[in-house]
């Protein structure tokens, strides 16, 4: 997979990308990742990308102009299956969202700042619009991160052993179940016996039920409507 990021602060990805799973995909050759700056696009002396917004908002918009020169220079290079850009007003990021982006080969994500972007670069060239929650960030950088490390550990290779990522919380619309590991028992708190029996078996029934237990206290939104009524006890 390759993933193309548009950002104005390319040395806000420089930590996150060269440490832990993501790193790890780059030098496996599983996962490519070029950052691109939005400036360098820019036939402004001063590289300017925004403008004030007409119709007399406040504050700044980024110009499409810089951003359509880029990417069109890299489709030029190759065919994109998406074109992300990162938004509070897009559709809210989740597991499956991530399982079927991973199935892609190339990705553009698209950062915005400021007060967004002009929105014919939404109507030209975003083909998902993408939210990480309901809140606003400074710019699409820091929601950019997440949707590229949550790819990245789902790509076939990467993981050490790979029914990790298939134990994660929400890949079967389910919270994980509590884990444990050594000590065995800690201050008087011990570890659940059935997890010490060595019975597959009943450890899987007792992960489902946790599971299950655990999604209705926590987030019974994901078990459906009607889930929010039941008791918890």
């Amino acid at each position: 997979m390759r993933i193309d990021i548009l950002t104005l602060f390319p040395e806000m990805f420089q930590g996150v990308f060269s440490q832990s799973i993501i790193k790890k995909a780059i030098n496996r050759q599983l996962l490519e990742i070029a950052i691109h700056n939005i400036r360098d696009y820019s036939t402004d002396k001063h590289h300017r990308v925004d403008d004030y917004p007409f119709g007399g908002e406040a504050g700044m918009v980024m110009m499409i102009e810089p951003i359509a020169r880029c990417i069109e220079a890299l489709k030029k290079e190759r065919n994109y299956d998406s074109i992300l850009f990162m938004t509070p007003d897009g559709k809210t990021f989740n597991q499956q969202h991530a399982n079927r982006l991973s199935l892609h080969r190339n990705i553009i994500i698209l950062c915005g700042h400021y007060k967004g972007v002009d929105e014919r670069v939404r109507e030209l060239y975003v083909t998902e619009e993408i939210s990480i929650g309901d809140y606003v960030l400074s710019g699409g950088e820091l929601p950019a991160m997440v949707v590229t490390d949550s790819l990245a550990r789902i790509l076939p290779g990467v993981l050490n052993d790979e029914t990790s990522a298939l134990s994660d919380s929400f890949q079967d619309g389910l919270l994980s179940a509590p884990v444990y590991t050594r000590p065995a028992t800690y201050e008087g708190h011990k570890v659940p016996d059935v997890l010490l029996s060595g019975n597959e078996k009943l450890i899987r029934e007792w992960k489902m039920e946790q599971q299950i237990l655990r999604t209705r206290t926590r987030r019974p939104d994901l078990l459906g409507d009607d889930s929010s009524s039941e008791s918890t006890t």
